[in-house]
């Protein structure tokens, strides 16, 4: 007998002939001719140098050597199958690119990608998270989460969060700080700040003590710190670094948790927020995402 190994080629044709029943049967199921399906089992019988079937005038038989063969052989390539279908699905699963800023991919969607894996684990999801999503190609399936108002949105969005802030910081630092929270006992804090290089205006601490008529001067200004990205502005506030200003529906998980605590009145814009903007493209898995949004959201 030959030391080779055989071509792995021939469990395919020889489980086929065995499943069928015939030659002829699985010639047809293989997209090859009789002849040639007879020839690899005659092939497979000289390599291995015994009988593996007999022909029959309607059918086949197995051999003894045969029957143990297929017992090896079918679980071989019916594990084969299944991990082929497995690695089939997984690429074939559908993927939607979900483009937002910092802020709300960290704060609000990534916490609750879980809940969305448990109502279809067969969708991908890739966060493509920058400062201005706007600025990012996009494909036509892709998802967009902006923070603006409604015109910057477009037709058709959907408002997820509406802007509403108050003023925020860790617990230890207003109790050593005073408890005092009116707007103007306020701005003789440390401040937090979020820098913003956007178009897009979002309230800040100038526009937050304008609107209570409070003039912050100078001096007051040394030792705030300034960040570019809000995640940032979060921990340093946890971090017990100073006062920042806490948005509805991003720090709301660590307020009611005690890590943050609202340290002043708060200030809303109704029409502006974080905004589901409409795909150019509604196809079954972006429909489920985009619905799935505006339910977490109400």
């Amino acid at each position: 007998m030959s030391e080779r190994p055989l071509d792995l080629g021939w469990m395919r044709i020889f489980c086929e002939v065995v499943r069928r029943g015939s030659l002829t049967s699985a010639a047809e199921n293989l997209g090859l001719t009789q002849p040639a399906v007879s020839y690899q089992i005659r092939k497979i019988e000289d390599e291995l140098q015994t009988a593996l079937l007999r022909r029959k005038h309607r059918g086949i038989e197995l051999t003894a050597d045969g029957k143990r063969l297929f017992e090896i052989v079918s679980n071989n390539v019916d594990a084969v199958d299944l991990f082929t279908q497995q690695l089939r699905r997984k690429s074939e699963r559908p993927s939607i690119r979900v483009h937002t800023d910092y802020a709300f991919s960290s704060l609000w969607l990534i916490p609750r990608m879980h809940a969305f894996r448990a109502v279809d684990p067969d969708i991908n999801i890739q966060i493509v998270a920058t400062q201005n999503p706007l600025r990012q190609g996009k494909e036509d399936g892709d998802v967009m989460v902006i923070f603006g108002s409604r015109a910057e949105a477009g037709e058709g969005a959907v408002l997820l969060v509406s802007e509403k802030i108050a003023p925020v910081c860790a617990p230890a630092y207003l109790q050593k700080a005073g408890a005092e929270t009116d707007p103007r006992a306020l701005s003789r804090h440390k401040l937090i700040h979020l820098e913003n290089t956007s178009p897009t205006q979002w309230f800040d601490w100038r526009t937050y003590f304008s609107h209570f008529g409070v003039e912050r001067h100078a001096a007051m200004e040394q030792g705030d710190l300034t960040f570019n990205n809000y995640s940032m502005v979060v921990q340093a506030a946890v971090g017990e670094q100073g006062l920042a200003i806490g948005w509805a529906g991003l720090v709301d998980p660590l307020v009611d948790a005690g890590v943050l605590v609202i340290a002043g009145p708060a200030l809303d814009a109704p029409d502006r927020g974080y905004w589901l903007v409409k795909p150019k493209r509604q196809d079954g898995p972006v429909r489920t995402l985009t619905s799935w949004l505006v339910g977490q959201a109400r």
